[in-house]
C-alpha cells in the first residue's frame, strides 16, 4: 500500500515507499541534534535527505510496440553474453542512479526466488554469485543482484502478478545489478545495446524480438 507522509509534499520527487522507514532515524536524530549540535543535526538531515534521493522513484514511459524488450534498470549495460541458447543483459546501477526496477515484458510472474550469496562490488565479474532474487516470468527472468553495500533487494510482486512492460517490480537499496535473461527467440542481431551504453528503466529498448514473418 502506498503512503504519503506529509513530508512527501516538500519533495520535488516521488519516493519509493521503504524509503521513508529508511530515513527515519537519521531524521528524528538530526532533529534533536539541530539546537544542541548544529553541525551533527545538520549533516544528519542532510543524510535523511540523501536516502529520499535514493529511493527516488520517477515515472517512466515505455515506447509503444509488441517487440520491444525495455531495460530493467537505470544505469549503464556491464554484461553481455550467452547463456546456453539464451542471451543475457546486465544493467550496472551507480549509486546516482534510479534503483526501481521493471518489467523489460509483459508476463506474468511464475516465481520469485530468494538467493543468498556473496556481496562482491556488482560490477566485479564474481558478482553473478552475490545474492540475487529471481523473478521468473516463463519465458525470461530478472535477476537483481546484490553489491558490495547492497543488502536490501525488495521484490513487489509475486507468483501469479500479471505485469505490463515497464512496470514496476521491485527496487533495491545503494547499489547492484539488474539482469534480464531474454526469451529464447531472441539473438544477437535484435540487440541494440552493447556493454557500456547507459540506459532508462522501462523506456531504453534493449532489443527488438523478431517478428512472425522472421
Amino acid at each position: 500500500m502506498s503512503r504519503t507522509p506529509p513530508l512527501a509534499r516538500l519533495l520535488p520527487f516521488p519516493v519509493v515507499d521503504a524509503a521513508w522507514d529508511l530515513a527515519l532515524v537519521p531524521a528524528l536524530a538530526g532533529a534533536v541534534a539541530l539546537p544542541l549540535v548544529p553541525p551533527v543535526g545538520v549533516a544528519l538531515v542532510a543524510l535523511a535527505v540523501g536516502v529520499l534521493w535514493f529511493h527516488r522513484d520517477p515515472e517512466r514511459h515505455p515506447p509503444t510496440g509488441d517487440d520491444a524488450v525495455v531495460s530493467p534498470a537505470d544505469g549503464t549495460v556491464s554484461v553481455v553474453r550467452e547463456e546456453g541458447s539464451r542471451l543475457r543483459v546486465g544493467v550496472f546501477m551507480n549509486v546516482t542512479d534510479v534503483h526501481v526496477n521493471r518489467a523489460p515484458l509483459a508476463g506474468e510472474v511464475r516465481e520469485v526466488r530468494h538467493r543468498p550469496g556473496a556481496n562482491r562490488p556488482a560490477f566485479d565479474k564474481e558478482s553473478d554469485r552475490n545474492e540475487q532474487v529471481a523473478v521468473d516470468f516463463g519465458e525470461y527472468e530478472l535477476l537483481v543482484i546484490a553489491g558490495w553495500f547492497a543488502r536490501r533487494i525488495h521484490p513487489s510482486v509475486e507468483a501469479g502478478d500479471r505485469v505490463e512492460r515497464g512496470d514496476r517490480v521491485g527496487h533495491v537499496s545503494f547499489g547492484s545489478r539488474a539482469d534480464v535473461v531474454l526469451p529464447a527467440d531472441v539473438t544477437r542481431d535484435d540487440l541494440l545495446v552493447t556493454e557500456g551504453d547507459s540506459v532508462r528503466a522501462g523506456e531504453t529498448i534493449v532489443a527488438e524480438r523478431p517478428g512472425d514473418d522472421r
